[in-house]
């Protein structure tokens, strides 16, 4: 096989559409169903683009409203993995690359395949920004937020200031949750949605969500939460936690896979912006993965001509070692 393309999310559904067309043998794995990551997101979910933006291959993305929800998303990449009969293995996780003298092995928990050339494509969801306080991995802890529904009359704690902590706090008061945000820093955060984010300082102002800035979680207990505030530790009432503090790509993979990282708290993995190839022959970054911990520099919109950049890469390749053994 030419080329196996890790990650089964929109941006690896176009380097496998894109290999496809240019007549590269190739396979997706994914640990779970397709576009894994948009299924986990919160059931209510609306992207911060619009739908064109979104797309891949120059495949109309239609919505209801101009930025798509969740199911709009699930349901694009779907059928475009169906309609095109894309040769993906969906629940087959990853869990070793190894450069070989000719190649890749890549294993996974059903066995391993052998390719020439291999693009991780991953993205950033799957491994949670840790408070790393007593009591974290108590049952009323998630990282992850996907139903209002369920918090209806509890006291619930919102840990962060993004994006997927302002909608959760926002949802979950208007299902009926008693909602408290716990900020790190001194305000909500400025990439909040523009249309989300003065709905949030306005029920903090008039009082319907409670929110204590430049506060830290110091413990967590099984019917309350000690925070940590500008007038010294609290104690309050709680039933759920949600620890919205964003997540970071697995460079534990990475580092496997030889990639290097940079020294510095960014964790930026090695690569050529004009191939995409990484300091390992052959192996390729795709996606908002390139960005390491800088989570918030690539996203589908920015990163999907990604595709295109490394198939053209490999056929170079493919074609220099034609000539080369034409002329041997």
């Amino acid at each position: 096989m030419e080329l196996i393309i890790i990650g089964g999310g929109p941006i690896g559904i176009a380097c496998g559409l894109e290999a496809k067309k240019k007549g590269i043998s190739y396979l997706i794995l994914e640990k779970g169903p397709i576009v894994n990551s948009l299924f986990n997101y919160p059931v209510n979910m609306q992207f911060f683009s619009s739908s064109e933006r979104l797309e891949i291959d120059e495949i109309p993305f239609i919505s209801k409203e101009a930025k798509p929800k969740r199911n709009e998303a699930l349901e694009y990449y779907r059928r475009i993995v169906t309609s095109s009969q894309l040769n993906i293995h969906l629940f087959e996780k990853v869990s070793k690359v190894r450069r070989e003298a000719e190649g890749f092995y890549v294993e996974t928990d059903r066995g391993g395949y052998r390719a020439e050339h291999v693009i991780i494509a991953t993205g950033f969801y799957d491994l949670p920004n840790r408070l790393d306080v007593r009591g974290e991995d108590l049952p009323k802890v998630s990282h992850y937020y996907k139903d209002p529904h369920f918090y209806a009359s509890q006291k619930l704690a919102v840990v962060g200031a993004s994006n997927s902590a302002v909608d959760a706090a926002l949802e979950c008061w208007r299902k009926g949750a008693e909602v408290t945000m716990i900020v790190r820093g001194p305000e909500i955060g400025q990439r909040v949605k523009y249309w989300v984010r003065p709905d949030i300082l306005n029920r903090i102002e008039e009082g319907s969500i409670r929110a204590f800035f430049d506060s830290t979680v110091s413990e967590i207990r099984s019917r309350e939460i000690l925070i940590q505030t500008p007038d010294g530790e609290k104690t309050l009432p709680n039933d759920f936690v949600l620890a919205l503090t964003g997540y970071q790509p697995n460079f534990t993979f990475l580092q496997a896979a030889g990639i290097h990282l940079s020294d510095d708290e960014k964790r930026l993995p090695s690569y050529d912006p004009q191939t995409m190839e990484t300091n390992v022959p052959g192996l390729y970054l795709a996606g908002v993965i390139c960005g390491g911990m800088e989570t918030h520099k690539w996203f589908i919109e920015n990163s999907r001509q990604h595709a295109g950049i490394i198939i053209q890469d490999i056929l170079g390749k493919k074609a220099s070692q034609n000539v080369q053994k034409q002329t041997s």
